[in-house]
Parts: structure tokens; C-alpha cells; sequence
């Protein structure tokens, strides 16, 4: 791993903590708060880590989603409450406080808009040299 500082994705990810802020503390809706918010939270996370450092996009993206992943497992088992911090705001609003099977598909399908943005920017014939990579 190379530490590199990349403009582009530091600029996106704090445009992407600014929504995610804004969603968190004036929409409380059904569908926005809940779901965009957990779409939009494995993008700014990926973009975060790719501001930094020069690591394989699909590498980044697995490590951002297992992360995702691991966070609500850890609201599946009530890890606050173990903890005693279960009326702690920043750690609910940065763990969050319940499990829900929605949030693991919505962290999935960020990690996915994420991996095929990177396969369009590096062009169409990169897209074909790793189709001929997988299909061998």
C-alpha cells in the first residue's frame, strides 16, 4: 500500500459527509434517512480510504463493505449496550443502534454503484482485458 493524497475522492467524501449530516439531522423520513443514508455511508467511507492510499479498488471496496457488514453485526448483538454507551449519541449516530437486513443490502448496492463507477472510468478497454482475465 502507497500513500498518496488524491483530491478527487477527498473532495467527494467530505461533499459525501456533508450530505450524510444534513440527512442525519433534518430528514427523518421512511425512505431517505434510513436507506440513502446507508447507500451513501460504504461511498464516503471508500472515498475516504482512496483519498489516501493507492489500493485496488476492489480490494478498498471489500475491506469498506466488510466493515459496513461488521458494524451492524455488532447492532445485531447490541455491542453498545455491552459497552454501557447505549445512550451515547456519537456512538449511536457513528454505530448506529439496531440491526436491520435492509441496511446490509443498501451498504451492497453502494459498494457496487462504487465498483462500476471505478470500471468506468478506466475505460471500456480495461473492462474487456478483465472480462478476458475472469473467463479465462
Amino acid at each position: 500500500m502507497q500513500l498518496r493524497f488524491e483530491k478527487q475522492y477527498f473532495l467527494l467524501g467530505i461533499g459525501l459527509l456533508v450530505l450524510e449530516i444534513l440527512i442525519a439531522l433534518y430528514l427523518h423520513d421512511k425512505i431517505i434517512r434510513p436507506y440513502v443514508g446507508d447507500f451513501l455511508a460504504p461511498i464516503f467511507l471508500y472515498c475516504l480510504v482512496r483519498s489516501c492510499c493507492m489500493v485496488a479498488p476492489r480490494r478498498v471496496a471489500a475491506v469498506v463493505l466488510l466493515i459496513a457488514y461488521l458494524i451492524e453485526l455488532l447492532q445485531y448483538f447490541h455491542f453498545l449496550s455491552w459497552l454501557g454507551w447505549q445512550h451515547v449519541r456519537v456512538a449511536n449516530v457513528l454505530l448506529g443502534n439496531h440491526f436491520e437486513w435492509a441496511d446490509l443490502l443498501a451498504y451492497t448496492a453502494g459498494i457496487g454503484l462504487v465498483l462500476l463507477v471505478e470500471q468506468l472510468r478506466r475505460g471500456p478497454a480495461s473492462a474487456r482485458n478483465e472480462w478476458r482475465r475472469v473467463a479465462g
